[in-house]
């Protein structure tokens, strides 16, 4: 432990001394810092202080500071007489000279006789000393830190009366500690609990990993300054070269007091091995295990910390870095930028993925521009790729877009197919990627690649192991991480700048191969609930890769109408009618059925007069194109009447629909599935609802005679029939035959469309309701479920068409 002095002006400085003393007393410095501006005996007080340290700190800007009137001919400011005071004393003195002027009126910039005197100075304490210079924060705490070891290793080889291998002075390298570090106190504990295990022989190792920009580093830092008191050795080294990491080693040794022409690796161990003290080392970007096993003390009281991207270590090391939670990353935009604007700060953060430096580097980069978080939302949404090459980010070397070159580069050239592979991920949504879903042999798919692609794909398509050697690879850097049974997951900004850096001509090629190969995936059948989960985890990489009129999106959103996302189903058809709307024109057929799927799904999502309105234009359109009596006319006028009724003018609808039921027995039959499905049965459900509830029940009986017959009874119209006449003879006044009804019914339901489907979750509520208002029966009670629709609406199946 050093005693020092650190000099400097107050009003213009006060920011940068408060750093500096902070960070010597982190590094078990003691501070002198006893400038008393009011006192009288302030320069003799100073300069004796000087003079009983050792070393001496400069931190010098643009302003010249307080000048004694007596005894002092040459008129020099206290700071000055200071730093010549250290001169005098043989004290090693470090200096720090600030380049930029952050508040021009606290400087002397405006006092030309005093910024000559300014001048002056600095040229004095540039040809005694070799200063170094400054900006923000982290420059000045990397050049304290700089100055102040080498200073320290010119007096420790000067002091010939050390004892032992280890120096009495702390053994010291480690970097600043991070200005701005959030939402790390839980896994600063975590790192805390598994490098202070008790019953552990030798040194506890943890290794931090993760992707490039997560944090890795600073996080490291900022555990080794919390346990500084407790170490004697603490030392960072660099290991993402071999050479390099060797090097860190000789000085270490040298350090430690190490004979000259000893093997600097040996002799570090022998040393932490017998050390009294505890230790700590950081190996920084290690890129495996392999690279910094000789390296890592196999004894001594000590703890070994790693970082790295790599994810494959031994188990029970690897502790995993991730991005920031969004609420957390909004918050630091905020703090770290002064912008208060919380909801532009949100939407960045998700934007960003939570990572920390592309964090940094937008907030750095609206600090320097002038700008705001909203500002760069919107270009960040328009120009990505620029801005992520953009911006300073503070203890970050390096920007987003340069920080994953190194490890894309190497892919080319070692591992082609892992490259290929992260090409195609780069196309997927941000979500979890079903990969051994989409590389399978499929008839017919290698013919649809681009030739730039098929080369590097084909192999992934018909060979897993390949497929898991890619996986691996991508793994060694973080550029994908296993998110599951056959998922993977790979970071958006890691895909964005993935996209970005595909050479033109090639982007649309790996584009077209992601495409087809998601869509050979998508299942042929919708209305098979088998392969819901396959459309599931599908859904919203379809939606990355494919076009809004591409077949295969219509049968995920025949998926979504079965499984009732009517909201996501309507969203998709949305895009589906804009898309043919481009392509065919506003009244092609596959145009106006689009709009039909849209109007009717717009009303399942609850919006009824939406769909009424939507249903009306619709029809005027048919009528005019088709005829009146076309089926798509007649349909539009049934969904007209429906949705009519949805929007709570039942009577309206229940007229609307007993004028309409001739004309579809006239021009469809009495048998057909629109008459019975669409007029017979709403006109049913509409007289209930407009106050004729046993009439509603008796044309629900007569109904369903005929819908089993031509349906079958597991139709979903047979069981939507039996659910309504159920209801409305609940609502007649026989609630227990009700509750009968629906006890029979609900098993139906859970079986063909699942227990979670609406209809399914209905009719449970109406069982409840029945069981309450009919009195329990005989049998295993049942519950209404938390979260379910309201008993007061319809059941209607998902399959009848609009």
């Amino acid at each position: 432990m050093a005693r020092v002095y650190v000099s400097s002006t107050i009003a213009d400085l006060t920011e940068e001394r408060q750093a500096v003393l902070e960070w010597l007393r982190l590094a078990r410095h003691q501070a002198v810092d006893s400038y008393l501006p009011d006192s009288d005996t302030v320069r003799d007080s100073c300069l004796d202080d000087v003079a009983a340290c050792d070393l001496y700190v400069l931190i010098l800007g643009h302003r010249y500071g307080s000048q004694p009137p007596d005894g002092n001919p040459e008129g020099l400011s206290i700071t000055q007489l200071e730093f010549r005071r250290a001169g005098e004393c043989g004290i090693p003195r470090v200096a720090l000279l600030r380049t930029s002027i952050p508040d021009v009126s606290l400087s002397d910039l405006a006092n030309p006789q005093r910024l000559a005197l300014v001048s002056a100075f600095r040229d004095e304490v540039a040809r005694q000393v070799r200063p170094a210079q400054f900006s923000d924060p982290q420059g000045l705490i990397q050049g304290l830190s700089t100055g102040i070891q080498g200073q320290l290793d010119k007096l420790a080889k000067r002091d010939e009366g050390r004892a032992g291998p280890v120096a009495a002075a702390r053994v010291l390298r480690l970097a600043p500690r991070p200005v701005f570090l959030a939402g790390r106190e839980g896994l600063l504990a975590e790192l805390d609990a598994r490098l202070a295990r008790d019953g552990v022989a030798g040194p506890r190792v943890a290794v931090l990993c993760g992707l490039g920009g997560a944090g890795k580093t600073s996080l490291a830092v900022e555990y080794a300054h919390r346990h500084l008191d407790e170490a004697g050795v603490c030392w960072q080294l660099p290991a993402e070269d071999p050479a390099v990491l060797a090097a860190g080693f000789a000085e270490l040794a040298a350090q430690l007091g190490a004979a000259e022409g000893r093997d600097p690796v040996a002799a570090v161990h022998g040393m932490l091995a017998a050390a009294p003290a505890p230790w700590l080392l950081v190996f920084d970007n290690a890129p495996a295990r392999a690279s910094v096993s000789r390296f890592v003390p196999p004894s001594g009281p000590g703890r070994v910390l790693i970082t790295s991207r790599n994810q494959l270590w031994p188990p029970g090391q690897a502790l995993d870095v991730p991005v920031l939670d969004p609420q957390v990353a909004g918050e630091f935009l905020v703090s770290r930028t002064g912008d208060p604007d919380q909801r532009a700060a949100l939407e960045l953060a998700g934007e960003l993925g939570g990572l920390p430096l592309a964090l940094e580097q937008a907030a750095a980069y609206v600090q320097a521009s002038g700008g705001s978080l909203a500002g760069y939302l919107a270009s960040f949404l328009r120009r990505r790729a620029d801005l992520l090459s953009r911006g300073e980010p503070i203890e970050y070397s390096e920007t987003t877009a340069t920080t994953w070159r190194l490890a894309f580069e190497d892919l080319q050239h070692a591992a082609p197919g892992a490259a290929g592979l992260l090409r195609l991920l780069a196309f997927c949504a941000p979500e979890a990627i079903p990969l051994r879903l989409l590389l399978q042999p499929r008839p017919g798919l290698a013919g649809q690649l681009a030739p730039e692609a098929a080369p590097v794909l084909v192999p992934l398509l018909e060979d897993e192991l390949a497929v898991s050697d890619a996986i691996a690879a991508l793994r060694r850097y973080s550029l994908a991480r296993p998110a599951g049974d056959g998922l993977v997951s790979v970071h958006r900004l890691v895909q964005a700048v993935t996209a970005g850096q595909i050479p033109e001509g090639l982007r649309d090629a790996w584009r077209q191969a992601a495409a087809a190969v998601i869509d050979a995936a998508i299942p042929g059948d919708p209305l098979q609930s088998s392969a819901w989960p396959v459309f599931a985890v599908l859904l919203p990489h379809a939606q990355a890769a494919l076009s809004a009129g591409n077949e295969a999106m219509g049968r995920i959103a025949g998926y979504l109408r079965r499984s009732g996302s009517y909201a996501a189903a309507r969203d998709l058809y949305r895009g589906m009618v804009e898309d043919r709307v481009r392509v065919l024109g506003a009244e092609h057929p596959q145009t106006l059925a689009a709009r039909a799927d849209a109007a009717h799904l717009t009303g399942k999502a609850g919006d009824a007069a939406g769909a009424r309105d939507q249903f009306a234009a619709l029809l005027a359109v048919y009528e005019r194109v088709s005829g009146p009596d076309h089926p798509d006319a007649l349909i539009a006028r049934a969904k007209v009447a429906r949705f009519t009724g949805e929007a709570g003018d039942a009577a309206g609808a229940r007229d609307q629909f007993a004028a309409l039921l001739p004309v579809y027995e006239r021009v469809l039959g009495p048998d057909h599935r629109d008459t019975l499905a669409i007029v017979r049965a709403d006109l049913a459900r509409f007289t209930g609802e407009a106050g004729d509830a046993a009439g509603a029940r008796d044309q629900y009986a007569g109904l369903l005679a005929v819908v089993e017959r031509v349906f079958g009874p597991d139709d979903p119209e047979t069981l939507s029939d039996r659910a309504n006449m159920a209801r409305f003879t609940g609502e007649a006044g026989d609630a227990a035959s009700a509750r009968d009804q629906f006890t029979a019914l609900l098993p139906v339901s859970a079986r063909l469309l699942g227990p979670d489907h609406p209809n399914t979750l209905l009719a449970r509520v109406r069982l409840a309701r029945f069981t309450g208002e009919g009195g329990m029966r005989p049998g295993p009670a049942t519950k209404a479920p938390r979260c379910c629709p309201s008993s007061s609406g319809s059941w209607a199946p998902s399959t009848r068409t609009p």
